[in-house]
This record gives structure tokens, sequence and C-alpha cells, in this order.
């Protein structure tokens, strides 16, 4: 029996352990709004720390199921996925708040739906291209995932929450990419979505996001003032930052501050370092990650570990250009460390998977020259490597 890899269990335990702390840090001062509820200063932090608790159950059941087990529920659970997806539209299941619905109502809390589907998604890509009849030179085996993953966005779109119908789109391209697929492909719809794209930006709320990104300080009152308040954060941490507790923005000037802008109120408090500690434990994740879907010799397994590294780690970089104003806002959260109890338990699953998968014990013997060729031509598109010849890399 293999051993898992600890590196990768330590980058996740520092990360919630860390985000169990900026929790409690961002949520600890009592505001108009929690006041009515009743809360008290622990309000957020007890529910994060029961979250927690699940996540690391969630890690521990998904450690414990073998990647043949995941393969066959492949197709169940993207279903089942989007079964949930529909039933927030559905009155008295729903949950409505800022003007959308995202959410289905589950004791004691909630669950977004949309979270689900960014892992079903990966099981499905990963069971889809490890299939025989998969090539990647022929556009219906491209076509075929990229009409699911539209149906998938138009209702996510219809909730609406266009960040999570995007990182839905990056997800899927990038592991059709890694897989090998021809780039004119993937050039011909990227040209076609886009006059889509540029519909639903056009929306006003959603347009106001894109020119107060642009230029937040225009109106740092109006739309963008939420930049503008992690600009602020941001830049009064500076290189150390003002300590642990001491943030200003917290106080009801950073909207979303336990949420979706954790990160500027990490830089406030503990400054440039402490933000490069955070990102440097997700680049560990990440090459971890990478690396073990690079020991695996099973296709499905090399795919789905690829995926999961992939699904975290793009979150997580447009969190990071989402606070610091290099991407327009959205509502995505930071894995591991923003509170919301859906990310942190899909993100434990995953962790637990590639936990699994880095023991080793679904290894097959050999790769056949098929799974050889993959693996050159997923390089060669990662790594510039000129195209391949009759099985073997050219030389660069």
């Amino acid at each position: 029996m293999g051993k898992y890899d600890k590196w990768l269990l330590l980058a996740t335990v520092l990360l919630t352990g860390f985000g169990a702390v900026m929790i409690y840090s961002c949520t600890s001062v009592i505001t108009p709004a929690l006041a009515k509820k009743g809360g008290t200063e622990f309000y957020y932090f007890k529910r994060h720390m029961f979250t927690i608790l699940s996540g690391f159950s969630f890690m521990f059941f998904f450690y414990r199921l073998k990647p043949s087990s995941i393969k066959k529920m492949a197709i169940p659970l993207l279903i089942f996925s989007f079964v949930l997806l529909v039933l927030v539209f559905l009155p008295h299941i729903g949950v409505s708040a800022g003007g959308a619905r995202r959410w289905i109502r589950l004791w004691p809390s909630t669950f977004q739906p949309s979270e689900l589907v960014k892992i079903s998604m990966v099981i499905f890509l990963a069971r889809y291209m490890s299939m025989p009849e998969y090539r990647t030179d022929s556009f219906t085996s491209f076509i075929k995932p990229v009409s699911i993953m539209v149906i998938f966005q138009a209702a996510i779109l219809k909730q609406p929450d266009f960040g999570a119908a995007m990182s839905l789109a990056f997800l899927t391209f990038a592991m059709l990419f890694l897989s090998g697929m021809r780039l004119r492909h993937l050039a011909y719809l990227s040209a076609l979505a886009v006059p889509v794209i540029i519909k639903l930006v056009m929306e006003p709320y959603r347009l106001k996001r894109v020119t107060s990104f642009l230029n937040p300080w225009e109106d740092a009152q109006g739309s963008g003032f939420q930049l503008a308040q992690s600009f602020i954060a941001l830049g009064s941490g500076g290189l150390t930052g003002v300590g642990l507790g001491s943030s200003k923005q917290k106080l009801s000037y950073l909207p979303e501050s336990h949420t979706d802008f954790i990160f500027s109120i990490i830089g406030e408090e503990f400054g440039l370092i402490g933000l490069l500690v955070v990102i440097a434990l997700f680049l560990l994740l990440f090459i971890k990650g990478v690396s073990i879907a690079n020991r695996t010799k099973d296709e499905f397994v090399y795919y789905l570990a690829a995926g999961l590294s992939l699904m975290i780690s793009l979150q997580a970089l447009i969190n990071f250009a989402v606070a610091t104003g290099l991407a327009p806002t959205k509502g995505l959260p930071l894995p591991f460390i923003s509170y919301g109890g859906s990310a942190l338990l899909v993100n434990m699953a995953a962790i637990g998977l590639l936990l699994n998968i880095s023991k080793g014990e679904q290894i097959s013997p050999a790769l056949n020259d098929k799974e050889i060729t993959i693996r050159r031509r997923a390089k060669r598109n990662i790594y510039g490597i000129k195209k391949i010849q009759n099985g073997q890399d050219a030389e660069p």
C-alpha cells in the first residue's frame, strides 16, 4: 500500500486553519446586521468550524473511494448536479439572496449546486477523455462536452451567476486543452462565444462592474466602491501588515470581507508577506496535484487528478485577480479560506480524491501507445514542445 502525499495534506490543513483564523478576524465585530440576527462574535466562526469538520469528513470519505467507483459515478453525479441546479428555482427549496437564486435549503444551512457542478464536470471529462473513442482531432469529440457545459451554463446564468458560468468554461477548456484537443476547435468556439459574452456583459449591473474595474476611483462611492476599498486594504497592509485583528476595512467598509474579498483583509493584516505565503501554499497544492497526475499510469486517473488541481487553482487565481483589480468583480470565494460551506465541502472532497490517487494503488502495469501519445501531446500544449511525429517527440 502506498502512502498519501503529506505535502498536499499539509498545504490543505494550513490553508483551512488559516482560513478559520481569518473568518474569526473578519466577523468578530458585531455589526448592526449581525445584531438583528441576535448573533455574537462567534456566530460565523462556529458555523465555519462546523463546515470544516464536515469538510474533513468529506475528505476522508472520498479518500477511501476507489477511482474505479468514482468513474462509475461520473454520469449519475453530473445528472444529480443538474437536478440540484434546477431545484434552486422551486419555491420553498431555492433560497434567494442579493437578487440571485443560487442556493437550496438544506438543514442546518444552504448548499450552492454550482460548486458541485465543477467537480461533477471534472469527473465526467476525465471519464469522457479516457474513453477509447475520444479523439483529439475530432470535432464531434470536442462538441459533446462543450454542449453539456453550455446546458449547465444556461441554468447557472439563469440564477444569475456569471462568475460560476465563466469558471466552468475556463475549467472545461483547460481540460480539453490538456487532453491535446486541436487548438483550432478551441479558437473557433472562443470566437463564436465573444458575441454572447458581450451580450451578457452589457447587462447594466455587469457593465458597471467592468467599467468600475477599469477605473474604480471614477465612482469610488458607487460601482467602484468594493474594488476601491480592496485597494485601500491591500495598500494599508504594506510589507508586514497592521496585525491580526487590526483591520479597519472589515468594519463594514469592504463588503464581503469574509467571503469574496478575504484576500484583501489578509493583505491588510499580514501585508505582502502574508499574501505571498498564501499564494505559495496554493502553488504548492497545484504543483503536488500535477505531480500526482504525472505519476499515475491510468488515463482516467491522470485526467481526474489534473482536473481537480485545475479546479482549485483556477478559482484561487481568479479570486487573487479580482481582489487586486486584475479582473472584474465576481462572486467567487477563495478556496479553503473564504466563508462558504458549499465551496469548502467540494474542495475538501477534491483533496480527498487527490490524496487517494497519490497512494498509487490504482496504477496499471504500463502505459499503452495511445496513453503515451496523449501525455506527450499534453506536455507539448503546456511546455511548447514541437508536434509529435510517429509517437515520438521532435526535438525542441
